[in-house]
């Protein structure tokens, strides 16, 4: 039996979380011990874990010998700290994006977790869809031949999240929708080209719709401290290239979340997790849509159910600490980029 505690049970756990480690009892879990600051919402998570000890003071809750694994659903501020704590305690660490909200803390964690032999993962959920396990697949096959030029992004019509709360705040969330949405398309980009190594950024920033009044007429109240847009450019060591564009807040057709390569034997897309390929038929470029498994886990749960195995060492973990320092070191490039004007190596 591997026991559970949960800190952080607001929005992201109740959406993304609890399904998950409902999911991993059949493996042999057991979520004893829920904390949250807020005592209201710590209480209500006890409901969903019957008998699990409530906690207000995450220190209280990883101080006991028999957690074994430590979930960590606070706003973004608190990952590191918390996760750093978890795995000096000795507990396996899995964390809600992003790692950290700056390269110094992502190293840490990961250089602590590297100390301590424990198990760090953080949410990458996006690489369990059907359509990113296919493509995985076949650039593993070597399908694509070289993937050299890509493009991805998130774009929201409109679609400030907490406005005026944590998410706004840069102190607390490290950044807008670039930390928020990039920290998904960004990596799946990546792991579906081999994980290739970040060598300059450049970007932009702009924060147009914080004042801008809501349906009744009104400006929220509250700080509103990070951008509602950014753009960049990443170069890797493989030559490769990827553009990036992600916003809360836009005047386009619709909202939309996309990744594309273009390899030299074929390229993909992925739109709001549609996959199409591109491959040459009789000298020609078609597009093809191929038929994908459905139903199954959703994709939180797989990844919850994945860190589950790589604790037991029934599998090797696919998202490692490292993916993260290179993550959180592009979103950081990119920030300072905006503020500089120029391009920045890494």
């Amino acid at each position: 039996m591997l026991r559970v505690g949960i800190i952080g049970t607001g929005g992201i756990y109740r959406y993304a979380h609890l399904e998950g480690w409902k999911a991993a009892e059949a493996d042999g879990v057991q979520v004893v011990a829920v904390c949250d600051a807020n005592a209201e919402l710590a209480r209500a998570a006890e409901q969903d874990f019957p008998g699990a000890s409530v906690y207000t003071d995450y220190k209280e809750l990883i101080a006991r010998d028999d957690i074994d694994i430590v979930s960590i659903t606070t706003p973004n501020k608190f990952h590191s700290i918390i996760a750093i704590d978890a795995l000096k305690q000795g507990k396996h660490v899995f964390c809600e994006k992003p790692d950290a909200i700056n390269p110094e803390e992502a190293q840490k964690m990961a250089d602590i977790a590297s100390e301590s032999g424990k198990v760090l993962m953080v949410m990458r959920n996006n690489r369990f869809t059907a359509a990113a396990q296919h493509v995985k697949q076949l650039m593993e096959q070597g399908f694509f031949g070289e993937l050299y030029a890509g493009r991805c992004g998130w774009v929201r019509t409109r679609g400030i999240p907490g406005r005026g709360g944590w998410f706004t705040t840069k102190e607390l969330s490290g950044g807008g929708p670039l930390i928020d949405l990039g920290v998904h398309m960004i990596d799946l980009a990546m792991w579906l080209n081999d994980n290739p190594v970040p060598t300059t950024v450049s970007g932009s920033t702009y924060r147009k719709f914080a004042d801008r009044p809501d349906a009744d007429g009104q400006v929220p109240s509250g700080t509103f401290d990070v951008e509602d847009m950014a753009m960049g450019f990443i170069r890797f060591t493989n030559g490769a290239a990827l553009q990036i564009e992600f916003s809360w807040a836009s005047n386009v057709e619709r909202e939309q979340k996309f990744i594309e390569w273009r390899g030299t034997e074929a390229g993909f897309s992925i739109i709001n997790d549609e996959l199409t390929l591109y491959v040459e038929r009789d000298g020609q470029v078609v597009a093809e849509k191929p038929e994908l498994p459905q139903g199954g886990q959703p994709q939180h749960v797989q990844n919850i159910i994945h860190f589950i195995k790589c604790v037991k060492g029934e599998q090797s973990p696919t998202i490692t600490p490292e993916d993260g320092v290179h993550m959180i070191q592009i979103l950081d490039a990119i920030y300072r980029s905006s503020q500089q004007g120029s391009e920045i190596k890494l």
